[in-house]
């Protein structure tokens, strides 16, 4: 499924003209492909690094997906450009945050291009149950522009972990 983020109306961005996401299912993993189109050189990318657990990802340009069941418990997972990651558990709407354990770490490829930056995330232990996602990006331009991306926005400052952010449906595995 194809998914077309927006940005929040507070931060626009200068140089980027979408950002998107593609998900599919494979077993209890989820593969997801993130294509941001930007004027050549002007998303700031962080280097490569090592690709372990890293906390702050969300300070620059970061993909990010948020899972959530029947409950209001939820999952944050963060890729940067970098290779780096995070995973994290909410009991609740930004409460009970403890680091989540991961079967094994995401697999994080980036590939840029002349206009466009595609992050591929293979993202393994999801589970093959319905969940309701919610699709975002934090996206640093190289003049410092920060903007916010989701597949809806509910208030006046961008807010990710807003329940009404997790639009996006996805049926059970097969």
């Amino acid at each position: 499924m194809r998914y077309c983020l927006l940005s929040h109306p507070a931060m626009p961005p200068k140089s980027v003209s979408s950002v998107q996401c593609v998900i599919q299912r494979d077993g209890d993993a989820l593969r997801l492909t993130y294509t941001v189109a930007a004027a050549p050189g002007a998303l700031l990318l962080p280097a490569s690094a090592l690709p372990v657990r890293t906390d702050g990802l969300w300070q620059t340009t970061c993909l990010e997906l948020f899972v959530a069941d029947a409950h209001a418990a939820y999952r944050e997972f963060n890729f940067a450009p970098s290779g780096q990651w995070a995973a994290y558990g909410f009991a609740a709407r930004r409460e009970g945050v403890a680091p989540l354990a991961m079967p094994e770490p995401p697999a994080i490829q980036l590939v840029a291009r002349e206009g466009e930056t595609i992050l591929s995330v293979v993202l393994p232990g999801i589970g093959p149950g319905p969940l309701r996602l919610g699709i975002t990006a934090v996206i640093e331009e190289t003049d410092g522009t920060k903007s916010y991306w989701a597949l809806r926005h509910g208030g006046d400052a961008p807010d990710f972990h807003d329940p009404d952010c997790f639009v996006a449906q996805l049926p059970p595995a097969d």
